[in-house]
């Protein structure tokens, strides 16, 4: 069986190769650039929801499964981020590790609460 060729997809292919190599002639002044701009996206996009909840203890929208696989995604980058020592990925995803942590355990309370009534 022999499956249509996609217009699309040499095109992404080769986008690929090109990141690739773009990567491999980058200066680590434009790759640690890139990294602490991802880091700052992160926290921005991360750090609102964490202070939110901490305010108003208010956990209701939070799926518990998906806060839980965030975290543990933001342990695993701080792991990554030692082994290679790399800075921006081991701030980042330590604040993020640390709200989620803090998020985790209101929602755990909240929802033990809401049991008991």
């Amino acid at each position: 069986m022999k499956f249509p060729q996609h217009k699309v997809f040499p095109r992404v292919k080769l986008l690929l190769i090109h990141l690739k190599q773009a990567s491999l002639m980058a200066s680590p002044l434009i790759i640690n650039i890139v990294g602490y701009a991802a880091a700052i996206c992160m926290i921005c996009g991360y750090l609102p929801q964490a202070i939110y909840t901490i305010r108003t203890r208010d956990t209701d929208g939070i799926a518990l499964p998906t806060f839980l696989l965030l975290g543990f995604g933001s342990i695993f980058f701080v792991i990554q981020g030692i082994m290679l020592g790399n800075w921006p990925l081991m701030i980042t995803n330590t604040i993020t590790t640390v709200s989620s942590a803090i998020v985790f355990a209101i929602k755990i309370h909240n929802d033990r609460m809401k049991k008991r009534k």
